[in-house]
């Protein structure tokens, strides 16, 4: 979205951890610019999670679920030129924020998440690597300072 992410984790900041119908009334009366559009990503979420209980045949309870990750990262930045006075040009950036939201659904005896992240996966998958040892080397001796030559005329 054509939004700092600042901004746009200002309203990700209130839905972070609540339910799925308190962060749809939430956003609805934030008086933020972003607000609507962060609405409109919680309801692709929603009907995301309604597609995967009604064709995918997953078992999700839609009025148990909660907003489990909300996150708005940095997006490429557009560089532009505005004129100044006397002949010169200021440069000032245009950000953009990518929006993330996690929905997870909670049950009685714990949470059971809905959705992984591309980044969770490979996380998991991911065998752990030995770190190889450092040869440890000794401290570098330092060089004693000379006198400075004088000039010649």
């Amino acid at each position: 979205m054509r939004v700092s992410p600042q901004k746009a984790r200002l309203v990700l900041d209130l839905i972070r951890g609540r339910r799925v119908e308190e962060a749809r009334n939430t956003l609805a009366f934030t008086k933020k610019r972003v607000a609507a559009t962060v609405a409109k990503l919680l309801q692709s979420a929603l009907d995301n999670a309604n597609f995967l209980s009604g064709e995918k045949g997953l078992d999700v309870d839609i009025d148990n679920l909660y907003v489990k990750h909300a996150a708005a990262n940095d997006g490429p930045r557009m560089k532009r030129v505005r004129p100044a006075p006397m002949g010169r040009a200021y440069r000032y950036v245009r950000r953009i924020a990518h929006l993330e939201i996690v929905l997870a659904e909670k049950n009685k005896n714990g949470v059971e998440p809905v959705a992984h992240t591309v980044g969770e996966e490979t996380k998991a998958a991911a065998p752990a690597k030995p770190k190889a040892k450092a040869k440890a080397k000794a401290p570098a001796k330092k060089k004693a300072v000379g006198k400075k030559a004088t000039a010649k005329k």
